[in-house]
């Protein structure tokens, strides 16, 4: 992969560069000092990959993100000092599209800082598999529903790059005293997933918390799926995580989870796939609609990295292709009629 370096600090930038050329699969681009200049690079040569910091003068990588996104698209990772202290640039960089965040590597030959260099190369590796859109194979035959839950009203929701800020516009949309049950599956690293629901929470009346193993599904709470394994239903009730299967390149992967609520949910069902780049959920999405439940998807037009819902409409996954401004009216019209 070609990747452009975004960072003010001469020192970070030569410990990224030197990251990026220890593997001869990967290159640098370019390198720019600020925002600004990071805009103006991806103008005249897009990346394979930027590696953004956020923090910096003239523009910072929350700009800089919003502005690539909106004319030169490609993926983007923050990689910055503290990931911790900038949680809600952090969020609204990835409303923007940036696909994760992590803290920029020790420096030193210690174990510590070899260990964040191999997981910063993991992770480039991963956007790399994740930019070749490559599909995971899901079940398209819906199993046998089985033992099932008392009524109850439950919201699947999938989202990857640019999920943040969408889900909570979608969050804020939705009144305090709204019945139904929510769970999230959102391309995120589970060291940050605590962070998110803070920062969800912010925006919406309802509760929003980590999913933990054992986790059943609460009416006007948001559970989030918080592992590098997968969430799903392992009874008709219960929620909780598995490592199968291993080598899909979207952890947690909302196909799964969809894949699972098939399998086990009989209560009243809507499944709600927003932005995010690649396919996944889209074929989770379609066994819900194939066993009559509404399925939604957000579209082209107010989706920051329309891939996930473009998938899901080139295979008639959604039942309705809605703006998202238009998903939390929908959803609270759906509670009211069908629920």
């Amino acid at each position: 992969m070609r990747i452009g370096l975004v960072n003010d600090l001469p020192m970070a930038v030569e410990l990224l560069r030197r990251i990026v050329v220890s593997t001869t699969e990967h290159a640098v681009a370019w390198i720019a000092v600020n925002g600004r200049e990071a805009v103006e690079a991806c103008r005249r040569d897009r990346p394979d990959l930027i590696l953004m910091d956020l923090n910096m003068p003239e523009m910072d990588g929350v700009a800089a993100t919003q502005r690539i996104m909106a004319e030169t698209p490609c993926p983007i990772l923050l990689v910055t000092a503290s990931v911790d202290a900038n949680v809600s640039g952090v969020y609204d960089a990835m409303g923007h599209g940036a696909l994760d965040a992590v803290d920029i590597p020790s420096v030193g030959a210690d174990g510590n800082a070899q260990a964040q260099s191999a997981a910063l190369l993991a992770r480039i590796a991963m956007i790399g598999r994740l930019s070749r859109d490559v599909a995971p194979v899901v079940r398209t035959t819906a199993p046998a529903r089985t033992a099932a839950p008392s009524a109850q009203q439950l919201i699947a929701i999938g989202a990857s790059a640019g999920g943040p800020a969408a889900v909570a516009t979608l969050l804020a949309g939705l009144p305090g005293g709204f019945r139904a049950a929510l769970i999230l599956v959102q391309h995120l690293d589970a060291q940050f997933v605590p962070g998110f629901a803070s920062w969800l929470g912010q925006h919406t009346a309802l509760s929003v918390r980590p999913a933990i193993e054992g986790d059943r599904p609460e009416p006007g709470t948001v559970l989030i799926a918080a592992s590098g394994d997968h969430l799903v239903f392992k009874s008709g009730h219960d929620l909780g995580y598995r490592s199968e299967p291993r080598d899909y390149v979207y952890r947690p992967s909302v196909d799964v989870f969809f894949e699972s609520v098939a399998q086990w949910w009989q209560g009243d069902l809507v499944g709600v796939l927003l932005t995010g780049m690649g396919r996944d959920g889209a074929r989770g999405l379609k066994l819900l609609r194939d066993r009559k439940y509404l399925t939604l998807a957000q579209d082209r037009a107010t989706s920051a990295v329309y891939g996930m819902p473009k998938a899901a409409a080139a295979i008639d996954a959604a039942s309705e292709i809605l703006p998202l401004a238009a998903i939390a009216p929908r959803l609270v019209e759906a509670c009211r009629q069908s629920f």
